[in-house]
């Protein structure tokens, strides 16, 4: 998989997620979802470092939001971390512009195109994600260098970062929302389309890719090999970025192991990956709260995120005899049960 093929930019992410960012701030993606089924893992999971470093933060302002957002809120809260916004340009749904911050290229409209399959059932369509298809590089060129003229007779230049993301530059892209390919990998697609009437041009390029994707000998050649053909791309990472940045704090980084496990719903994957989430980076961010150093944690779901700060300078707990007295100001109400919190993300 590569990495960046979400939202989040690969300088943001955790390469390993042994130890706790320097910056004191770790964001993890999809530590809750909307799926009934995780809903019931939440229940039963057991998160002791988690449970006891919330004991020791304090709730700071939510993101919330709900699961129809064009951009999930692990993007939202590193847009507002990183200062992606400003009073010309506001933070907008589906205008995050990854793409162009990522490339530096201010003032321009940006994308990215993320080849992928769309799978067609009885009545809908569901999409692929890039890390499932084992697009190599050779057969990414192929596909790229097909559709490169097409785009360029609209306007649309094209340039290749990676296999699976291709930067789109044009004023066709200009304002024109996007839904993150994290809302919508493994989904059907159609809720998350944008309708054509917005961007006919790049309906129009969407439906040349799928024939042109369909007919090219790379098609033929993966179905041979027993891999899924590509047969378009989706639009993500759409915005213009203005490059006055005001990062609002130090930039967190990136714990996305749950990300992969939750978009394929398999929540058995997701349950071992948040142990060792609990067992590795949570725990050392504990031991740093222990130490007294400030530390910011922020749990991103499919609709809302949480963040927790600390620790406060609160007086300790007394221990021994003292705790007996137990008076107002040495005591506050512990917090909520992770399980609770996971569920209400």
């Amino acid at each position: 998989m590569n990495r960046g093929d979400c939202g989040i930019p690969d300088n943001h992410r955790m390469p390993d997620a042994l130890s706790p960012p320097e910056t004191g701030h770790l964001l993890v993606p999809f530590a809750g979802a909307s799926d009934e089924a995780c809903a019931l893992a939440t229940q039963r999971i057991a998160l002791p470092h988690l449970t006891r470093l919330l004991d020791l933060l304090t709730p700071q302002a939510e993101d919330r939001g709900d699961d129809h957002s064009l951009s999930p809120p692990h993007e939202r809260v590193l847009a507002s971390c990183l200062g992606i916004h400003s009073a010309h340009a506001p933070l907008q749904d589906g205008l995050i512009p990854w793409a162009a911050r990522a490339a530096n290229r201010p003032g321009v409209p940006c994308a990215w195109f993320t080849p992928c399959h769309f799978q067609a059932g009885m009545d809908q369509v569901m999409l692929q994600p890039p890390e499932a298809l084992a697009l190599n590089d050779a057969h990414a060129r192929a596909l790229f260098e097909a559709l490169h003229p097409y785009a360029q007779e609209d306007d649309i230049t094209l340039v290749y970062e990676h296999a699976t993301r291709w930067r789109a530059e044009g004023e066709a892209l200009r304002d024109l929302p996007c839904a993150s390919l994290d809302r919508v990998a493994h989904r059907r697609i159609d809720p998350w389309l944008p309708p054509p009437s917005r961007s006919p041009l790049l309906s129009r390029l969407q439906n040349e890719a799928q024939m042109l994707f369909y007919t090219h000998p790379v098609h033929d050649e993966r179905t041979g090999q027993g891999l899924s053909g590509v047969n378009g791309f989706w639009i993500s990472g759409n915005g213009v970025w203005h490059g006055d940045d005001t990062p609002a704090q130090a930039p967190p980084l990136v714990d996305d192991r749950l990300r992969a496990p939750a978009l394929r719903g398999d929540w058995p994957a997701w349950e071992q990956a948040w142990l060792a989430l609990d067992a590795g980076p949570v725990q050392a961010l504990l031991a740093r709260a222990q130490r007294g150093e400030p530390v910011r944690l922020t749990l991103c779901g499919e609709r809302h995120a949480f963040t927790w700060a600390g620790p406060d300078g609160a007086r300790p707990r007394p221990t021994g005899w003292r705790a007996w007295l137990r008076p107002w100001h040495w005591t506050r109400p512990p917090a909520p049960p992770p399980g609770a919190i996971l569920h209400d993300l």
